[in-house]
């Protein structure tokens, strides 16, 4: 039987190839404190904030199709959860190529076309991922997420996280970035013992950036507290202020630095801001809840003709034939959303 485009490039065969591929990847910082977990639909009276009770939609947009963008990134809000959705299709060159080849059974002169059909695939993909780290690291960062559609109404998703657990320092001095001043141990000690205090249970880990990361190593209380002698001289490494602070406070740090684009060959951004130091207690934060898109509950139900496949949980991969011109058309589609049952025992601070 003569093999055609859709024999070759369908959700089945794209899903495949993302996990295989998937699989020799070091995972987001943020998808190891929110690990993935599946639900049917995703109704927000299961995603929890501060205190175990259920997250607030400001303003409310119940069964709302706002167009969206940017901000979060999200295209759509469907009900009460951001609904992420982008679709590609094989272009005519391609096509072309891939009908030619078919046609002269050149396998080794197909595969290369193909994988490049499947990377563009498995890069939709990727981006639901992007997604929900941005989110994941706007909570560990604001304690919120924010999501602006196209006629600027904002929606905020607001996990209520104590107001007393959250500092910006205006101080000049104290500023970690006035590193001839700056008493960074003495504030971390003050957080660690807030949260304490409140919960009873003590931060041991903290993430921030590389250039905050930088403010600690060059600050010089801690280079004095090192080597009282000759503590201006220290030549510091991340790893001796790693073991310094192990030693004196108790936390580890993850430095993150990781970036994504909004599109290809645009400017690259942070997950996590510059200038935010987080404090975060030992084990999962959270989860990060998948619900049920259009296009699974399609497939769950039979009705569709679309061939669907269900990756990362919770992210749904359709391919579908147009007929004319002939194609494929691949569809990627999440409805995610982090809970936070943790969050009152965390600590958010801009230090600079």
């Amino acid at each position: 039987m003569t093999q055609t485009i859709f024999d070759l490039v369908n959700a089945q065969e794209i899903a495949a190839y993302w996990t295989t591929a998937a699989e020799n990847r070091i995972p987001y910082l943020g998808a190891t404190l929110f690990p993935a977990k599946k639900q049917l639909g995703l109704d927000l009276s299961w995603i929890k904030g501060h205190q175990g009770l259920p997250v607030a939609l400001k303003p409310s947009a119940f069964d709302a199709k706002a167009s969206v963008r940017d901000r979060i990134g999200v295209k759509k809000v469907e009900t009460e959860m951001p609904f992420f959705r982008e679709s590609m299709r094989i272009g005519e060159k391609d096509r072309q190529e891939i009908n030619k080849l078919l046609a002269a059974s050149n396998r080794a002169t197909l595969e290369p076309i193909v994988n490049r059909i499947f990377d563009d695939a498995a890069n939709l993909i990727d981006g639901a991922e992007v997604q929900a780290e941005r989110m994941r690291m706007q909570l560990l960062s604001t304690g919120k997420i924010k999501i602006t559609t196209e006629d600027r109404v904002s929606y905020d998703y607001d996990y209520r996280m104590p107001s007393t657990h959250k500092i910006t320092i205006t101080d000049a001095d104290r500023k970690w970035s006035s590193v001839e001043t700056a008493n960074p141990i003495r504030d971390i000690q003050e957080w660690q013992d807030k949260v304490e205090e409140d919960t009873g249970i003590r931060p041991t880990r903290a993430i921030c950036t590389r250039k905050t990361w930088n403010y600690l190593l060059n600050n010089k209380a801690i280079k004095l507290d090192m080597n009282p002698v000759g503590g201006q001289n220290i030549i510091m490494t991340d790893r001796m202020l790693q073991q310094y602070l192990s030693t004196k406070l108790g936390i580890s740090v993850a430095v993150y630095n990781k970036k994504y684009q909004l599109e290809v060959g645009g400017p690259a951004y942070l997950f996590f801001p510059d200038d935010v130091f987080t404090l975060i207690p030992e084990g999962t934060l959270g989860n990060t809840y998948y619900g049920t898109t259009p296009e699974e509950s399609d497939l769950m139900a039979g009705n569709t003709d679309a061939q669907v496949r269900i990756v990362n949980t919770g992210v749904a991969v359709m391919t579908y034939k147009e007929p004319h011109p002939v194609n494929v058309v691949t569809v990627v589609s999440a409805i995610m959303l982090p809970s936070f049952e943790t969050i009152d025992s965390i600590f958010i601070a801009t230090v600079a």
